[in-house]
């Protein structure tokens, strides 16, 4: 059911939330997109969970462009 997920748009929603909270609460988002890839590479190739962590892995990393993007954008405004 992930081919599910991967076009559920309140699943991806809620992925990419996960991550404008950390970064929200000042953590450190690419230590999270670190963790979670180290997670990834170190997990069994049957473990059920990989495919969501991949998943997640993928929403996060288009999450940070946006979030860097943003950012930027933000900075360039501020006098």
């Amino acid at each position: 059911m992930l081919w599910l997920k991967r076009w559920n748009f309140i699943e991806r929603a809620r992925l990419e939330r996960e991550l404008w909270d950390a970064f929200e609460a000042k953590q450190d988002p690419e230590a999270k997109l670190a963790e979670l890839q180290a997670w990834i590479d170190s997990a069994n190739p049957a473990d059920p969970k990989l495919a969501d962590q991949r998943f997640r892995l993928e929403v996060w990393i288009t999450t940070l462009a946006r979030i860097r993007k943003i950012e930027a954008l933000m900075t360039g405004q501020q006098r």
